[in-house]
């Protein structure tokens, strides 16, 4: 189970996780919109660990945070290679249980040494006591047992860490309940994709990579189908072969550059492709929400589209 998800897995309570995803990211807004999360960036080094989802927040907020200049690693917990422990470091642990035990593993080994901040979905974990200081990302539990609300949360508060502004968040949120409230709309094609293809693939730009990747997990976590993320522009080295044979289908998360030729592929191969947020000529439809030009917004609202997705297949077939 990828990390920051409670219990037994099961579809009702994760349906009702990703509807909640609105009011927990106004949450986030109102605990630490105004508090300069920034101001806890205090050391020259900036080491981000966790594992699964955890992981993949942590490798955005990084594409941020080096995009600005700074000195930003993303480590998975699990590496047998670390990086070491410095005074000169913050290490940020992150995992929404505070149980994961390759992250509590990473946060001793730079204990005393580098300055650990976790965060955390559960203030009350391990995780939690050990480190120097904590944040909670206040998703609240997941009755669903998967990481998708405590995801969006994570992703917004280390957005804010980053120095985005809270108004970003608050957009997010209202481009999470559009693409809620307005999923009739798209759905039910969305749906008739992914059951006549032999696999749903991702793709997203590297600033938001992510993003597909945890989309591509909800499908493989919830439903249990055939689903994998690549980079955008990396695509067109190594995913694009699985485009010949029949029954491909591609999510494309818009905003790279390299949008086009990954549609100009599809003309060329006639596999399916559905766009997020931006749509690329050639595409055979586009999922819009409010946003979708501001990288946080995107890389927090893009990923409701597939946890909608994978609801929606694991309703209908229940492993």
């Amino acid at each position: 189970m990828a990390d920051g998800g409670t219990g037994a897995v099961n579809s009702e309570g994760f349906l009702v996780d990703i509807l909640g995803e609105p009011e927990a990211l106004e949450r986030v807004v109102a605990s630490y919109g105004d508090r300069h999360l920034e101001r806890m960036l205090d050391r020259p080094r900036l080491l981000l660990i966790g594992m699964g989802s955890s992981g993949y927040a942590a490798g955005t907020a990084v594409a941020a945070l080096r995009g600005r200049g700074l000195d930003a690693h993303a480590e998975l917990a699990s590496t047998g290679t670390p990086q070491p422990a410095a005074s000169d470091t913050l290490a940020v642990l992150i995992s929404a249980s505070g149980g994961s035990g390759e992250t509590l593993e990473a946060l001793r080994r730079h204990s005393g040494a580098s300055r650990v901040l976790a965060i955390t979905n559960t203030p009350s974990s391990v995780l939690a006591a050990e480190a120097d200081e904590s944040l909670d990302v206040l998703a609240g539990p997941e009755p669903g047992g998967v990481a998708c609300r405590s995801f969006a949360c994570t992703q917004a508060v280390l957005a804010l860490m980053c120095g985005a502004p809270a108004d970003d968040i608050r957009m997010a949120a209202a481009a999470v309940a559009q693409l809620i409230e307005g999923r009739e709309r798209w759905l039910p094609a969305l749906v008739e994709v992914a059951e006549s293809s032999r696999g749903v693939w991702v793709c997203g730009p590297a600033e938001r990579f992510g993003s597909a990747q945890q989309s591509a997990l909800m499908l493989r976590e919830g439903p249990r189908i055939i689903a994998d993320a690549c980079e955008t522009g990396d695509w067109l080295h190594v995913d694009v072969y699985l485009t010949k044979p029949p029954g491909y289908a591609l999510l494309l998360l818009g905003g790279s550059r390299y949008d086009a030729e990954v549609a100009g592929w599809r003309r060329e191969r006639d596999f399916r492709l559905v766009s997020v947020g931006r749509e690329p000529a050639g595409a055979d439809a586009a999922i819009a929400f409010g946003g979708a030009g501001r990288r946080v917004v995107a890389a927090i609202a893009e990923t409701v589209v597939a946890e909608l997705l994978a609801a929606e297949l694991w309703r209908r077939n229940p492993i």
